[in-house]
């Protein structure tokens, strides 16, 4: 087997450091391709300080380690996660591009007039590359696999001033003890002033052993729908809501609630 250490050298990703260009620096995806010729079964490591427009890794490579720049544990780290020592858990706090004309790219982002349909010509997507992110906010896998179910909200109907109580269970299908992090979005569908597709609310991480399942239980109150108007005041406005729950932005399923009677003024502090 390879090990493909690959990436930015530090210095990149200091002040004053822009790069117009995220792919791999010089000859490295050259090499990579080289390596993962030969047949031989390979995993790349990824030290960065941005994210990487990686798409040809992500299609070739039998696994890829993101690393960013760690501290002096980097090395045991790394090498207990690669040896299979210790089972990795992490999620990805950005969201990675396919390519640099994708940027900038977020989960949270605001809705077009004409959301993405590959049915439709004319809605915003792309010719050359699908719309959607190589790898989505939340995202990263691990040695072992999750199943989410039992998804239940505790009201398709409330006031502004009511809470909502969401529970799901997530199981470990897999074979290896691991660690999953549970998250919970949602959308106000329409707002006085445009809103979200996605905002993360709620996240745990937790440890689960082979076969073993855990029910979480999330309770999402008025500030959690709530939204700052034209006027900047923090509200919560009637109409329809939905609520995501899985393990990363776009591994989701969803619920829908709505909210009903007046606008609920909220201070901007609790």
């Amino acid at each position: 087997a390879a090990i493909l250490v690959i990436g930015e050298q530090e210095y990149m990703s200091a002040e004053a450091e822009n790069r117009a260009w995220i792919d791999l620096p010089g000859a490295q995806l050259e090499l990579a391709q080289r390596v993962i010729a030969t047949g031989t079964p390979t995993a790349v490591v990824l030290m960065n300080g941005r994210p990487l427009s990686i798409p040809w890794l992500a299609e070739h490579a039998d696994a890829i380690l993101e690393t960013w720049f760690l501290g002096v544990q980097m090395g045991p780290a790394v090498a207990d996660i690669l040896f299979g020592d210790y089972n990795p858990g992490g999620k990805l706090p950005v969201t990675i591009p396919r390519t640099v004309g994708q940027a900038p790219i977020y989960y949270a982002h605001k809705n077009t007039g004409r959301p993405p349909d590959p049915t439709n010509k004319y809605t915003s997507k792309y010719r050359d590359v699908p719309w959607t992110p190589l790898y989505p906010f939340g995202h990263g896998l691990s040695y072992t696999t999750f199943k989410y179910d039992n998804f239940k909200i505790g009201a398709t109907s409330l006031r502004g001033g009511d809470s909502l109580r969401v529970s799901f269970t997530v199981t470990n299908t897999g074979s290896r003890a691991g660690d999953e992090v549970a998250q919970l979005y949602i959308q106000d569908e329409v707002g006085s002033v445009t809103r979200p597709v996605k905002e993360l609310r709620r996240f745990e991480r937790f440890h689960l052993q082979p076969g073993a399942s855990r029910t979480l239980s999330f309770t999402l109150g008025p500030r959690d729908f709530s939204m700052l108007n034209a006027e900047m005041n923090r509200v919560v406005e009637p109409g329809y809501f939905k609520v995501f729950v899985g393990g990363s932005s776009e591994d989701v399923q969803q619920q829908r609630f709505r909210i009903i009677g007046p606008v609920v003024d909220l201070p901007e502090w609790p």
